[in-house]
């Protein structure tokens, strides 16, 4: 069918991946820091310096379509002119802590929101950082006549500035004022944190056209970077995802959207057409480094400690809640460690209490999505922990799965060219628009739990054994 290209624009730089439509194989590839930038206000200029070095030396020659996958969390809010009103909002503003509390009240709390939207708001998301720009900026907030997204943004910037804004269900529903359940925005809320209406971008289905760049290139509807990653991976029905971060996230694909009053389920729709209930912890691999540097080591070194242990870990219990807990909902507590005796207070017993607590927790987020009817068949390890051997020993029993440890890739950007590939098939006829391009899978590595997985699952009722001693009933408040 052709050449296509997926460029992902995260938070670091510019990579873009050249591939043939048909297959997936991939052809080219381009990568570009972008601009040293510190902080939580970004000039948007900078990405596109990023991606004109990126796709320099002729790399998008012959390429037909372009997917387009950015950082999620940001908010370009532009005038009447398409002109940018202020420099774009981006990340984990602490600053919208409080104007995220603000909003939540104003509505009716937690289970208001995640009736309207699937989401609580958080300093995150672009409704909230409107809330923040009407409070702090209340010139540049009566200036704003619409909102964007980076994905948006790029996209529109590709085409050169057209009349039409367009965005995706993926990146749609990470904003807080757009229902995944629904389909639908809800404008009352831009307005509820803003003080005005503005123009929202038009929502494309996963195979639609954003429109032509001069050259006749096509470029499709774009979406976020968590949405591009699963859809470059190939995860679909039965699978989850688990990211190995400092904190860590959990999502599964599913057939419907899901939330739940207390907020602990995140909806939002995937690029395919189906829905990614996502679970956040606040802890995940700042645990391990933790541990790391109190044991004089680092991970790699963590690791190898761990494995001289044995399930278990002598009866030490670590409750990994060192900067409180999103699941369960413990934000003012801090982490634990249980079972004391003097033949385990050995450091190999210390470490694997570490890794086996982390995991445990985000065991705890997996069986939220199972308590929802999420089917869970095999687990996808992300992140740079997940080559760490104590953490592939351990996994398979206490998630209860088969476990997947991708090869490293630059699966957003992989994703983003699928869609191209998709949009483009579309385009021409030869494929149906609910139908995706079939591309290999990842490379893997797949560990089963096999004959380890009733000690496992000891481990893991041993965990929750003191975590209900110790936090009774938390875990179910948060179902």
């Amino acid at each position: 069918m052709g050449i296509v290209a997926g460029l992902d624009s995260s938070s670091e730089s510019t990579r873009i991946v050249v591939c043939d439509a048909d297959t997936g194989a991939v052809i080219r590839q381009g990568y570009a820091p972008h601009p040293a930038e510190k902080g939580h206000e970004i000039d948007p200029q900078a990405w596109l310096m990023s991606l004109g070095e990126a796709a320099g030396n002729g790399l998008l020659e012959g390429v037909q379509a372009i997917g387009v996958s950015a950082q999620q969390h940001g908010m370009l809010p532009l005038d009447a002119d398409g002109a940018l009103v202020r420099a774009a909002l981006v990340g984990n503003d602490k600053r919208a802590q409080s104007a995220a509390a603000d909003l939540t009240d104003a509505l009716g709390g937690r289970a208001a929101w995640t009736q309207a939207v699937g989401a609580v708001p958080h300093a995150a998301q672009p409704l909230t950082k409107l809330r923040w720009l009407a409070r702090n900026e209340p010139a540049n907030a009566a200036r704003v006549a619409e909102v964007l997204q980076p994905h948006d943004w790029l996209v529109w910037q590709l085409l050169g500035r057209p009349a039409r804004r367009t965005t995706d269900r993926g990146g749609a529903s990470g904003t807080g004022y757009w229902s995944a359940a629904a389909g639908a925005y809800r404008p009352d809320l831009v307005e509820l944190a803003l003080g005005h209406q503005v123009r929202l971008p038009e929502v494309l289905g996963p195979s639609g056209t954003a429109g032509f760049t001069p050259e006749g290139l096509l470029i499709s509807a774009g979406t976020g970077e968590t949405m591009a990653a699963a859809f470059g991976l190939g995860v679909g029905a039965g699978d989850a995802v688990v990211s190995l971060g400092a904190s860590g996230s959990v999502f599964g694909i599913h057939h419907e959207a899901l939330a739940d009053s207390n907020g602990t389920i995140t909806s939002f729709a995937d690029a395919t057409g189906m829905h990614l209930p996502v679970v956040h912890t606040s802890n995940a691999v700042r645990v391990l480094r933790g541990t790391a540097e109190m044991l004089g080591t680092d991970l790699t070194g963590l690791s190898e400690l761990a494995l001289k242990s044995t399930p278990g870990s002598y009866g030490l219990v670590l409750l990994p809640y060192l900067e409180g807990e999103r699941t369960p909902h413990l934000p003012h507590t801090a982490g634990s460690l249980h079972g004391l005796r003097r033949e385990s207070m050995k450091p190999e017993h210390l470490a694997r209490a570490a890794f086996e607590g982390m995991l445990c927790g985000l065991a705890d987020a997996l069986d939220v999505l199972r308590g929802r009817g999420v089917e869970v068949r095999r687990v996808f390890l992300l992140g740079a922990a997940a080559e760490l051997g104590a953490v592939q020993a351990a996994a398979p029993g206490l998630f209860g799965a088969q476990v997947v440890v991708p090869q490293p890739a630059d699966y957003a950007a992989l994703g983003a060219a699928r869609q191209a590939a998709w949009a483009l098939g579309a385009a021409h006829g030869t494929l149906a628009p609910h139908e995706p391009p079939r591309w290999p899978t990842a490379a893997s590595q797949v560990f089963e739990p096999g004959d380890d997985l009733p000690v496992g699952q000891a481990v893991r009722q041993q965990y929750i054994a003191v975590r209900e001693e110790s936090y009774a009933g938390a875990f179910l408040s948060s179902q």
